[in-house]
């Protein structure tokens, strides 16, 4: 295992670094990434440039309309030095096991073919420079004491928003894009980022399998959302290419699951399938919206995402949502390193289990039934645990 965790998105670290008082701040940081004093979150997946999630359009190389820098000399991660840096580097800190990933929703409006950090693809005679951006932005963090662990080329590369960033990337062009210009930059620059490809739907594992067969050993393995189809995709993948890894990148609750206890179910159940699937990372999606589950980019409309946190602008007041529950029945007990064991599971009882660098072994049980169920635990031909899990209730045990 990699970690869990959530994302800096620009709305995110805005409103944590901003809007919250520094004694708030401080606690919450504290809460979200220590791994005694909090839940221990160790991956932590930022936009490169805008997002969904952002106060403003922007890359890291936004110049005049009709204007082309093939030398990426206008090149700046000055927008991220205000809030997005700074918080990612108090998070490791707090947590010197965190990984850093890295995903555009668009390169920069030049050099795509819709003029716009909206719609439209990555301009042929653009792949060489597009590269140089991804080592670039690279370089930057590093020089920032905040190395990425990995990158994706194009987050949900099939789909193309007509009101926020985005950018279409089919397998091939990814394919392309990776094998001939990505990876021999990374390799140029000495650069050992790995590179996960697809960063979208369990509904398409055609893509990825795509992009293996064509980009081989330049690519290192592959990113999921949970928007479309079944977790069992990952593990069909996985069983083509074992030697590709496995990431869990985006998952968003929201007002679409809108009580707690039926949206807390769906992250312990999905998250439980999800890492039974071979996933070495299980990642949500913003640390932190507003009462109005904001900041959006212009333009976006009514956002109905929920946040790991809620930073009420008007109050300032601090909201834990059951994500964080949620995710604090994995992140805090399983740890970076730790292996996952076999454990038997059904659509009643699920589980998931590991093994901690440490010895210790962490069982997370989630009663997915409509009643009170009694469970019998034994772990490794030990004693019989019996303890019992009400209606839509997790457990995680740790067995030191």
């Amino acid at each position: 295992m990699d970690g869990f965790g959530a994302s800096f998105t620009d709305s995110s670290a805005y409103l944590i670094h901003q809007v919250l008082e520094k004694e708030q701040r401080t606690d919450l940081m504290e809460k979200l990434f220590h791994p005694e004093k909090g839940i221990g979150l160790s991956v932590l997946r930022n936009p490169m440039g805008a997002s969904d999630f952002a106060r403003e359009m922007y890359s890291y190389n936004d110049i005049p309309e009709g204007e082309t820098d093939f030398q990426l000399e206008q090149f700046t991660v000055a927008h991220d030095m205000e809030d997005i840096i700074p918080l990612s580097k108090e998070a490791l800190a707090l947590n010197p096991d965190i990984k850093l990933m890295a995903s555009p929703w668009s390169a920069p409006a030049w050099m795509k073919t819709s003029g716009s950090m909206i719609g439209g693809e990555l301009k042929e005679e653009c792949y060489e420079v597009y590269a140089n951006y991804f080592t670039k932005y690279i370089l930057a963090y590093t020089e920032q004491g905040l190395p990425i662990y990995a990158i994706t080329p194009q987050n949900e590369a099939l789909f193309v928003p007509g009101h926020y960033p985005g950018m279409l990337m089919l397998p091939e062009w990814q394919s392309d894009f990776i094998k001939n210009y990505l990876k021999p930059n990374f390799l140029k620059h000495k650069l050992d980022t790995k590179i996960l490809c697809y960063d979208h739907n369990w509904d398409r594992p055609d893509y990825p399998l795509s992009v293996f067969d064509d980009a081989g050993d330049a690519v290192d393995g592959v990113a999921w959302h949970w928007y479309g189809g079944k977790p069992v995709a990952q593990h069909q993948v996985h069983m083509a290419y074992p030697d590709k890894e496995v990431h869990f990148t985006e998952g968003s609750g929201g007002e679409w699951i809108p009580a707690f206890e039926p949206a807390f179910s769906n992250v312990l159940r999905t998250g439980i399938e999800i890492l039974r699937n071979d996933s070495k990372s299980f990642v949500l999606w913003n640390m932190a919206l507003d009462e109005e589950n904001g900041p959006v980019v212009p333009g976006f409309g009514r956002s109905t995402c929920r946040g790991v946190v809620t930073v009420d602008q008007q109050t300032k007041d601090l909201t834990y949502t059951l994500d964080y529950y949620a995710l604090a029945h994995f992140s805090k007990f399983v740890r970076p390193k730790a292996r996952r064991i076999a454990s038997s599971s059904d659509k009643v009882i699920r589980s998931v289990a590991f093994k901690n660098t440490d010895g210790s072994i962490v069982t997370i049980l989630f009663n997915d039934s409509e009643e009170m169920k009694t469970v019998q635990l034994q772990q490794q031909g030990n004693e019989i645990l019996h303890c019992h899990l009400a209606a839509k209730s997790a457990m995680t045990i740790l067995k030191k």
